[in-house]
């Protein structure tokens, strides 16, 4: 299974951003993906999360700005970030937890991350 994310880049402040992150392999099913974020000398941390399709948890700092939504039939996730300022500047990684063939056991996958910039 892989996970890849994508959309990431340089945005000024009050501007928006959408990450994208797809899975691919050989996925039974993704019970939960969610978005982390790790700032620059800072601790990875979680963004939001969504379980099936409407269980949604959001950080403190993205109530309100941002937007996690799901596609099942292309194993997707996204997260929609608006109003945007510096100290959403971070590596965005996504995390699936996956049903893997054959058997359906539930393990963890990360993606690579991807950087997102946002000037002042």
């Amino acid at each position: 299974v892989h996970v890849v994310e994508s959309g990431g880049g340089l945005v000024e402040a009050g501007g928006s951003l959408r990450l994208s992150c797809a899975a691919s392999g050989d996925i039974l099913s993704i019970p939960t993906m969610a978005w982390y974020r790790q700032g620059p000398g800072k601790e990875r941390e979680l963004v939001a999360r969504i379980v099936s399709d409407h269980i949604i948890f959001y950080s403190d700092s993205a109530e309100g700005r941002f937007t996690i939504s799901r596609d099942n039939a292309r194993n997707t996730v996204y997260l929609q970030m608006d109003s945007l300022a510096p100290e959403d500047t971070a590596v965005y990684y996504c995390y699936a937890i996956v049903n893997v063939q054959p058997l359906g056991k539930p393990t963890e996958f990360w993606g690579q991350g991807t950087q997102v910039t946002v000037s002042s």
